[in-house]
């Protein structure tokens, strides 16, 4: 009725391992956790030129080093100070930065890294204190 097979099969290599590489749980979490800290570092960049203040320069520094640290060395890509650029709405950027951090907190957690979950939920207090209640609800 079928027509037996007469090649090997396209998803079958040689030794019979995979033929692309795999990366491990570990190795996965550190890329996330290392997208989510420059999301986060690119918003709090974005709320550092609306208002620079010693607060925000000083967790911009401690999240490129994490992400630096995470990605073996390499420093992430940073938003110069000033420039033509838009001017974005503070409650949204304090709104995308808290629930950035929020994400970087849970990876943090299930990869059991210290340092970067207590800058995660330092982050979350900050930016849920400059929203206030009722913004925070409202989202």
């Amino acid at each position: 009725m079928y027509e037996p097979i007469r090649a090997k099969s396209v998803h079958s290599t040689v030794a019979g391992a995979p033929s692309f590489p795999h990366r491990s749980r570990e190795e996965e979490l550190d890329i996330q956790l290392a997208g989510h800290l420059s999301a986060l570092l690119a918003t709090m960049d974005d709320l550092r030129a609306l208002d620079p203040s010693d607060e925000l320069d000083t967790a911009a520094e401690q999240l490129a080093a994490q992400v630096a640290r995470l990605r073996s060395g390499q420093a992430p890509v940073r938003m110069p100070a000033g420039g033509d650029r838009p001017e974005p709405c503070r409650t949204a950027l304090h709104r995308r930065a808290h629930a950035l951090a929020g994400r970087a907190l849970v990876v943090a957690a299930s990869r059991a890294d210290t340092a970067v979950a207590i800058l995660a939920a330092e982050r979350m207090d900050a930016h849920a204190a400059a929203l206030g209640p009722r913004e925070l609800a409202s989202h």
